[in-house]
């Protein structure tokens, strides 16, 4: 059998705060032994696992690797609404007249994610 992966892990500052931040967005929780101050920290949810380790180095480049989120009980505009108002930031806007495209954002320590269309606005734009 293949490996499979089991958290995607993400350096930071803070991982506390930085996995508070994801549990928000993500519907997520975090282990019952996560603590401010911890070195790590991990958030569990529906779509992917992620773990939290703390850098001394701060972002320096744009990521190699980034989440790309469907919200699922809101369209693309509403989640990246929500989003802001948790802590992240618009970076670009890729959205076209059509109603295709995503929107590029950060999170509260400047990791690019994206927010793509929902389910529901895929299956309207396939059919019009």
């Amino acid at each position: 059998m293949a490996s499979l992966v089991r958290h995607v892990t993400i350096d930071c500052a803070d991982p506390f705060a930085l996995a508070s931040f994801w549990a928000q967005a993500l519907d997520g929780t975090l282990a019952d032994d996560d603590n401010p101050g911890e070195p790590e920290a991990v958030v569990d949810s529906a779509g992917a696992s992620l773990l939290f380790i703390k850098v001394p180095d701060g972002k320096s480049v744009k990521n190699r690797v980034h989440l790309d989120l469907q919200p699922q009980d809101r369209d693309r505009d509403e989640e990246a609404e929500r989003l802001v108002a948790l802590g992240a930031t618009v970076l670009a806007d890729h959205r076209r007249p059509d109603g295709t495209g995503w929107i590029t954002m950060a999170d509260p320590e400047g990791n690019e994610f994206c927010v793509e269309r929902s389910k529901a606005e895929r299956v309207a734009t396939a059919h019009a």
